[in-house]
C-alpha cells in the first residue's frame, strides 16, 4: 500500500472527554486575582485580618473617614447588645463611628481587649470579653502568641538610650506617626505563599533618612505645645520614588513588583502634634560609636 492511500484516508478524532452521566466536560480557565494598576488601594479585602499586639486576638484593619486606622472586632454584633457610643458600620471598606440602621453593627477592638485598662464594657459585652482574655492565655500558653514586656520601673532603672517606640517621619512633606520603630518597620505585601512580606523597610541596600530636629508647631488655631522641637526621621531628601515606597510601606523587592497585593494596611497614622504629644521627643536619638574605615571611631545616630 503507497503512503499516498496513508495520506488521503481520514484520521481518527481524538475521543472526547466524557462525564459519567455522558455529557461533555468543560475546564474553564484558571484567573488569579489582580488588582488594577489603577487601583486607589493595593489592598484585598480578603487581606486586612490581623491580630492585636497587645492581646493577640484577630482584628480587622479599616480607614476611617479621616484616614486613620481603626481596628474593629472581626464578628458582627446585635445592635442590642452594643451601645450607641460603640456602634461602628462598614461601607464600601471605609469604617464609619456609627449606625447604618441595620440589626448588626461592628465593634472597636479597644473595647474588648483584655489588656486595657479602660473602663469595663457593658454586660452585654462583658461575656465576650473574658472569652477573648481566655483565648489569649490559650495562645500564650500555646507560645503561638508572645505579649509585648512590662515597661520597667522609671526609678528603679537607669534612664533608657533614646529609640522611639512610634517615631515621627517625614516624607513627601507630611508628618506621620510610625506604629513602630524606624528599622523594624515591615513591609506590607503579600507573598507568593499569601503570607506577609518579613521584610523591612530600612534596608543596607536603599538609602535612609536623616534623624532631625524640627520645630514642633501646631496647626493653625490651635494651643501652643510645650515643647520646641521634636526629633523627625526626614526622608524628604530621598528621591520621590524611594518617598513613595516608604509610603506604601513596601520592601524594594515588592515596590519593584506592582502586581502583588498587600496584605494588610499601612500602618502610618496621620501626625497630629497635640493628639500624639506623648510621642514627641526633644532630642535625636543616642549615638554610639563605629568602627570608621581609618580605624577611628565615627558617630552614628541609634534609631
Amino acid at each position: 500500500m503507497s503512503s499516498a492511500i496513508f495520506a488521503h484516508m481520514p484520521s481518527t478524532p481524538p475521543p472526547s472527554r466524557r462525564n459519567w452521566d455522558g455529557g461533555p466536560v468543560t475546564v474553564h480557565a484558571r484567573r488569579s486575582l489582580r488588582l488594577t494598576p489603577d487601583s486607589p488601594s493595593r489592598l484585598l479585602r480578603c487581606g486586612q485580618s490581623d491580630r492585636c499586639r497587645d492581646c493577640g486576638n484577630r482584628i480587622e484593619w479599616y480607614h476611617g473617614i479621616n484616614q486613620r486606622p481603626v481596628r474593629l472586632h472581626p464578628h458582627e454584633l446585635p445592635v442590642a447588645d452594643v451601645p450607641d457610643s460603640c456602634r461602628w458600620h462598614v461601607s464600601s471598606g471605609i469604617a464609619h463611628h456609627a449606625s447604618d440602621g441595620s440589626s448588626w453593627c461592628r465593634l472597636p477592638h479597644a473595647v474588648l481587649c483584655p489588656t486595657r485598662d479602660t473602663p469595663p464594657p457593658p454586660p452585654e459585652l462583658a461575656g465576650l470579653r473574658r472569652r477573648l482574655a481566655v483565648n489569649t492565655r490559650r495562645l500564650i500558653d500555646a507560645g503561638a502568641f508572645t505579649p509585648p514586656s512590662a515597661p520597667p520601673d522609671i526609678e528603679a532603672t537607669p534612664p533608657a538610650v533614646c529609640r522611639p517606640a512610634r517615631p515621627v517621619v517625614r516624607l513627601l512633606y507630611v508628618h506621620y506617626l510610625a506604629s513602630r520603630p524606624v528599622d523594624e518597620i515591615q513591609c506590607v505585601a503579600q507573598t507568593r505563599l499569601r503570607h506577609r512580606c518579613t521584610s523591612t523597610l530600612l534596608t543596607p541596600a536603599a538609602p535612609a533618612g536623616t534623624w532631625r530636629l524640627v520645630p514642633a508647631t501646631a496647626a493653625s488655631g490651635q494651643l501652643a505645645l510645650p515643647a520646641a522641637v521634636m526629633a523627625v526621621y526626614d526622608l524628604t531628601r530621598l528621591p520621590y520614588a524611594e518617598q513613595l515606597r516608604w509610603r506604601t510601606q513596601r520592601c524594594p523587592q515588592h515596590a519593584a513588583t506592582p502586581s502583588a497585593p498587600d496584605l494588610t494596611v499601612a500602618d502610618w497614622e496621620p501626625f497630629d502634634p497635640l493628639v500624639h504629644h506623648e510621642h514627641i521627643h526633644t532630642r535625636l536619638p543616642d549615638r554610639i560609636r563605629r568602627p570608621g574605615p581609618s580605624g577611628r571611631g565615627r558617630a552614628a545616630h541609634h534609631l
